[in-house]
């Protein structure tokens, strides 16, 4: 998408939905690499706060004309799927984490919205 001729000339958007993209995955590496179930938890839920802002950013896209309606709706399912998955990943790791300590999990299957990371 960046790469497009509607985008040749908006260097700051081109590179504000690139950091926040490229930042998806380097906080589910970074994250893991810790080894702890706590801090994977947190970059995790930082990792799909990346995947809001570049949702957030395919508005602007959209309303700028930058892309047309499809590719906006193709990017945007994207970008939905990799933060339900993120969610759902943070959601196993904070159940690993809370059965490690023994402690009942604050996200149960049930209460976890994975789509939002909203908890009742």
């Amino acid at each position: 998408m960046t790469r497009a001729e509607s985008m040749r000339r908006e260097l700051d958007y081109k590179s504000q939905i690139k950091r926040a993209a490229i930042s998806i995955m380097s906080n589910v590496a970074e994250g893991f690499e810790r080894g702890g179930r706590a801090e994977f938890a947190q970059f995790l839920s930082t990792a799909k706060a990346s995947c809001a802002e570049v949702r957030s950013l395919l508005y602007v896209a959209l309303d700028e004309h930058y892309i047309d309606e499809a590719t906006f709706t193709r990017l945007s399912g994207q970008a939905e799927e990799v933060a339900r998955v993120t969610g759902g990943l943070r959601s196993a790791v904070v159940r690993q984490r809370d059965a490690q300590r023994g402690k009942p999990s604050v996200l149960s299957p049930q209460s976890s919205n994975l789509t939002t990371g909203v908890t009742p």
